[in-house]
């Protein structure tokens, strides 16, 4: 009940910001723990869609997409909330998908060539190398670079330049 309750309360002040300036909340996204968490607790991602069924009919939330995302399409399908699956260019992974945590050695890409090759499989639907070295998909409606690796944005600018190619 609180965390359906902080995430609505969350949902309305952001969604005031988003109406002053002519637009809306498209999609709800966690950050940090609750993000990572939400693949695991059952309980967590039960009251994180139904504070996004309760806020706004069809409005979807965004979770990491995994290796099997069937645990999080059946309960969002039983809440009615649309799901949009995000991969990350620059995060190791491991064998089930899950980010490798960052305490690992390698667990963030900062090589440029590397960041492109694991975004492009990923935008393609292709296996990549999880962390292990073995073959890893990933099925993601979105693709995230952070910001706050110094090659993003020469990654963003040569990425966008081969998906529109493509």
């Amino acid at each position: 009940e609180e965390v359906t309750a902080l995430v609505l309360y969350q949902l309305g002040a952001l969604d005031a910001f988003c109406r002053a300036a002519g637009t809306q909340v498209a999609y709800v996204k966690p950050h940090g723990a609750l993000y990572n968490d939400l693949v695991r607790d059952d309980a967590l991602f039960a009251a994180v869609l139904q504070a996004c069924a309760s806020y706004r009919s069809g409005l979807p939330l965004m979770v990491l997409a995994l290796a099997d995302n069937s645990r999080e399409r059946h309960l969002a399908e039983a809440a009615g909330v649309p799901l949009l699956f995000e991969a990350f260019a620059d995060r190791a992974y491991l064998a089930d998908g899950q980010l490798a945590p960052r305490r690992l050695a390698g667990a963030v890409h900062h090589d440029a060539e590397r960041i492109l090759e694991q975004a492009l499989a990923i935008a393609r639907g292709e296996p990549f190398a999880d962390i292990d070295g073995k073959a890893l998909q990933l099925r993601a409606d979105s693709l995230c670079v952070h910001g706050d690796n110094a090659e993003s944005l020469a990654v963003l600018r040569r990425l966008r330049a081969q998906l529109d190619a493509a």
